[in-house]
């Protein structure tokens, strides 16, 4: 019988981290150094599930024989993304066009290994309904998280009651990885 490779974690996300730590899974997390794209005749989708593999076959060559798993995330309304806000200003600007719609979370994530070689990408989709919300409500939830690390400018687990409705799909997705949908991948794997 073959050894299960070890597992990496294409990335540094906390998030991220502690959602594979909840399954008790042994694995390990290396930064890649890819860099995230978003060219404008990809989808949201796309870009998220492009630079999910980015991530993953950059650590992967470092890595060959083990199994890595990279993600990435994208915030749309529509067809306009939502990447990680450049500054506060910006991160405003992004929760105030959220304010009392309903956008999409996407999710890409690429597991991989080189030798053999095998990859797996797929992507996940949360509806997200934000509340409408007021000046002063978006000020003071931009002081109380970093928004500049999360696509969209928001995090649900961090103070996520205050600005959002409802979620229809997964709420790890909305966290940075789908969880349920990765148990799957990776008991077929």
């Amino acid at each position: 019988m073959k050894a299960t490779p070890s597992i990496i974690l294409a990335s540094e996300s906390e998030r991220r981290k502690q959602l594979m730590e909840r399954t008790g899974m042994t694995f390990r997390s290396v930064t890649s150094n890819a860099e995230e794209i978003s060219p404008d005749h990809l989808t949201p989708i796309e870009v998220a599930k492009t630079n999910a593999n980015r991530k993953a076959l950059s650590v992967a060559r470092e890595y060959p024989e083990h199994l890595v798993i990279g993600a990435d995330t994208v915030v749309a309304l529509g067809a306009k993304a939502y990447g990680k806000p450049k500054d506060i200003q910006e991160a405003y600007t992004f929760l105030n066009q959220l304010s009392g719609k309903t956008h999409d979370v996407s999710t890409g994530v690429c597991i991989i290994t080189l030798k053999p070689k095998k990859v797996r990408l797929f992507a996940v989709t949360t509806l997200v309904s934000i509340q409408p919300l007021r000046d002063r409500i978006i000020r003071e939830y931009l002081s109380m998280i970093n928004p500049l690390d999360k696509a969209g400018a928001y995090a649900i687990q961090e103070y996520g009651e205050w600005i959002i409705g409802e979620i229809f799909g997964s709420y790890t997705n909305v966290v940075g990885l789908p969880m349920e949908r990765l148990q799957e991948e990776l008991n077929q794997w």
